[in-house]
């Protein structure tokens, strides 16, 4: 992957089983998403988890100082996979983020469930984003894939808090560098409607999926 093109990047669980399964774990990868974006990282995540409150903001606070190694334009967590839209800062960003991420919450995954071995299926898959109009489409895949795939209803969207659609609502405080996305749109508002504009369409691919070759 280059340095300064953008990478819809995927991975989903061995066997399609679930890696997300209830809050305190979707907490933690949203944690872990936020933590491992920055550069020279010296300490894992679980042990900085295990500082006092007060030595805990403060390390962060410096971690946030850092570069970043990637930049993150979209994401969302869904019951046995996710979705990373991210632009990588410097040589080999991807691959080192997205590592870390996966290593670092399998780790805690198989911890608190008593489980040992790969969460998700071997190498994440990655596809460059050729254009802005490519990467708005791709940002809008991301945002209903939650209500393509039933796992929440279309009204709860703009509450699901395990993708960046909320970010860009303006409902939450994040990680997604939102400027060039907005460019496009201006307000939250304009945005909101281009993605609502797609989810019929979105639902009909998803109840033919299965009868078409992988």
């Amino acid at each position: 992957m280059s340095s300064g093109q953008t990478y819809h990047t995927f991975n989903v669980g061995v066997e399609k089983r679930p890696t997300f399964t209830d809050k305190k774990e979707y907490k933690r990868a949203l944690l872990t998403l936020d933590y491992y974006r920055f550069d020279e990282v010296s300490i894992s995540l679980s042990e900085v988890l295990k500082l006092n409150l007060e030595e805990r903001e403060l390390f962060l606070s410096e971690i946030r100082k850092k570069k970043k190694i990637v930049d993150i334009f979209g994401y969302c967590f869904m019951p046995n996979h996710f979705h990373f839209l991210l632009k990588q800062l410097v040589d080999g960003g991807i691959s080192t983020f997205v590592g870390n991420f996966s290593n670092s919450y399998t780790k805690y995954f198989n911890k608190k469930n008593g489980r040992m071995g790969h969460l998700f299926q071997g190498v994440f898959k990655a596809v460059r984003i050729e254009n802005d109009e490519q990467l708005i489409h791709v940002l809008r895949y991301i945002h209903i894939n939650p209500i393509v795939s039933s796992v929440i209803y279309q009204a709860d969207l703009e509450k699901y808090p395990y993708s960046s659609f909320c970010e860009y609502l303006g409902n939450k405080d994040g990680v997604c560098n939102k400027e060039l996305i907005m460019n496009n749109f201006l307000t939250a508002e304009k945005l909101k409607i281009f993605t609502f504009d797609q989810i019929d369409y979105g639902r009909r691919l998803e109840s033919i999926k299965h009868l078409t070759p992988e």
